[in-house]
């Protein structure tokens, strides 16, 4: 029961369900899981090791904001882990492995040939869903469950924040989206032909770009 609580918070978290900045009881959370306190405690406890909240009271949390010097020392560290996770990739990937992405890449494309440039429709996020699995198998594939774990936190330290920014960013500059959006295939690519200083460039290269948008959007808000 733990553990449920702890990935129904933490898909809360990530999803804006309970938003960034939000004060939430363990009682609260329990009634709305339909479990009792205990499990909720401990996965509270999880969350809090973390960084995704912060201790309030003896009963209470804070869901996490970050600061425009927080973010950027976490997308730093996310380019580089990703990086690395591709490095790792195109070395110890298995044959299934690489057949998973495969299969998540060729569904992310198939959807984007429908894409019409609208950021309303619901189709933009189904083609994330996609990608999000392409970038967990490559993940899975480093083969280093400390790197896996790493990622599993930044990823729930941003992933309702690129949600919202992707749509935007649709709107604004959709050629720059296409672009990063090819260079998924580059990256497959890479690792496929057991390339890992390419993979872990063009990984790299994507990460940022895709970073270099979050932050700048955040500040937008901010200011």
């Amino acid at each position: 029961m733990g553990d449920q609580a702890y990935a129904a918070v933490r898909e809360a978290i990530m999803t804006g369900v309970l938003p960034r900045g939000s004060k939430v009881t363990e009682r609260g959370l329990a009634e709305s899981l339909k479990i009792s306190p205990t499990p909720v405690r401990e996965a509270l406890r999880r969350l809090e090791q973390d960084r995704l909240v912060r201790r309030e009271g003896p009963r209470s949390v804070r869901v996490a904001q970050f600061d425009d010097a927080e973010l950027l020392q976490i997308t730093m560290i996310e380019d580089a882990l990703r990086a690395l996770a591709a490095r790792l990739a195109a070395v110890n990937a298995t044959p299934a492995q690489i057949e998973q992405m495969r299969t998540a890449l060729e569904r992310a494309e198939a959807l984007g040939a429908a894409w019409t440039g609208s950021a309303s429709d619901d189709l933009i996020l189904q083609i994330r869903a996609a990608l999000r699995e392409f970038h967990a198998t490559i993940d899975r594939s480093s083969g280093s469950p400390t790197l896996i774990h790493m990622l599993n936190m930044v990823d729930a330290f941003t992933h309702d924040e690129r949600s919202r920014l992707v749509l935007a960013e649709i709107d604004r500059e959709p050629d720059a989206v296409r672009m990063r959006f090819r260079q998924h295939r580059e990256i497959f690519e890479a690792i496929e032909r057991r390339d890992p200083a390419a993979a872990e460039q063009i990984m790299r290269e994507h990460s940022r770009d895709s970073n270099d948008v979050r932050i700048a959007g955040h500040r937008g808000v901010q200011a």
